[in-house]
């Protein structure tokens, strides 16, 4: 663990943000978590191999259970980790559904406010991302200047709630990856609500806070990653408490369940996937051309092209939770019970929100995503 002595009224947790935050001089990183055998701090998890078929996980760009590696952190029950479990060639579909079809309406994004779009923002980047960087305008493409779409239950920024009236269709394929990846680890019942989109590029961070604002926290949390690596950051219930380092690769997922699910995270800091190479060797080998999956397109070369572009430099994030508990309802305006939520959070400190996300002329963004 990087050791870090805290300035007057500065926090455990601030003071690692702000140290992985760093880059001048280069942090070390040997004290940061990486999820492979033999490390001490990782206990393997056995999953609920007989929950999932082949056939199911398959059709869903997923290896058989069995071939997952999964691992407990010590200090954190209830958290998580799978490392890419996704078949060779499997998460460019993904990628493409990311920047493609769900940034479609009428799912939310944070350019609806403050530009008049005709077609939709893949149709409007899709030419330009796909030319040589050396032939590419210095003016960044729509999609380059995503920051986030929400789905289903759409998270409000503002009041930090999810509301009856504001929501579109849960995207199918999406749902049911987030159900199968709850049954693998052993949670039935999962049913996806809501889900939160983060589009990062190379000077991003997400700000320290605690996914609270849904009516359900007994479901888990799910999280995946593609593109480029980064620095995720998980605490305790104060931010008193040091956070553990951990570092998150192209395919990675993480579950946030139990006594994890409120806990304090955050991401400081994207990097350059290791080993060289503009792109992780997930996404170098070409994309499949596999048609038995009902849910989900083959990505298409030129897609993929688009697609390739547009990671060299970024990396995407969905997080799928559970809004509401089973049965359950959202409150009638006024009730207090379960409308009103202390919301952990320090979004509206500069320091600690999605920096360098912000372009000329947009609306500074003061809340970033629930969860990373």
């Amino acid at each position: 663990m990087a050791a870090a002595v805290l300035e007057q009224g500065e926090d455990a947790f601030r003071k690692m943000f702000r140290l992985y935050r760093r880059k001048n001089p280069p942090v070390d990183l040997s004290g940061v978590l990486e999820f492979c055998a033999g490390e001490p701090r990782l206990r393997p998890v056995e999953l609920s191999v007989g929950a999932v078929s082949d056939q199911d996980a398959g059709r869903l760009g997923l290896q058989p259970l069995q071939q997952w590696s999964a691992y407990h952190v010590d200090g954190y029950p209830g958290f998580l980790f799978v490392v890419n479990p996704f078949l060779p060639g499997w998460q460019h579909r993904w990628v493409r559904q990311c920047l493609k079809l769900y940034t479609q309406k009428p799912n939310v994004c944070n350019l609806d406010l403050h530009m008049g779009l005709e077609g939709d923002l893949w149709s409007r980047s899709h030419a330009q991302l796909r030319k040589k960087w050396s032939q590419r305008r210095s003016e960044k493409t729509l999609l380059e200047k995503l920051r986030w779409v929400t789905l289903g239950f759409h998270y409000n920024w503002d009041t930090k709630k999810y509301y009856k009236e504001h929501h579109s269709p849960f995207p199918a394929d999406l749902a049911e990856l987030s159900r199968c990846v709850s049954l693998a680890c052993g949670f039935h019942g999962f049913k996806a609500e809501a889900g939160i989109l983060n589009y990062y590029h190379m000077d991003s961070s997400l700000g320290i806070h605690v996914d609270e604002s849904e009516l359900d926290h007994g479901s888990p949390l799910l999280s995946f990653s593609f593109g480029q690596s980064s620095i995720f950051l998980l605490g305790g219930v104060s931010r008193e408490v040091a956070p553990t380092p951990m570092m998150m690769h192209s395919g990675d997922i993480m579950v946030m369940s139990g006594a994890s699910r409120l806990l304090y995270h955050a991401v400081p800091r994207i990097l350059r996937h290791p080993g060289g190479g503009v792109l992780p060797p997930c996404l170098s080998v070409p994309p499949s051309s596999d048609d038995s999956s009902p849910l989900i397109e083959p990505c298409s070369p030129s897609d993929w092209e688009a697609c390739e572009s547009y990671l060299q430099s970024a990396r995407i994030n969905m997080t799928v939770r559970r809004v509401l508990v089973e049965g359950g309802s959202f409150p009638e305006e006024g009730d207090a019970q379960g409308a009103e939520v202390t919301h952990r959070d320090s979004y509206h400190n500069e320091e600690d929100e999605l920096q360098g996300a912000e372009e000329p002329g947009l609306p500074k963004r003061t809340t970033t995503a629930a969860q990373d």
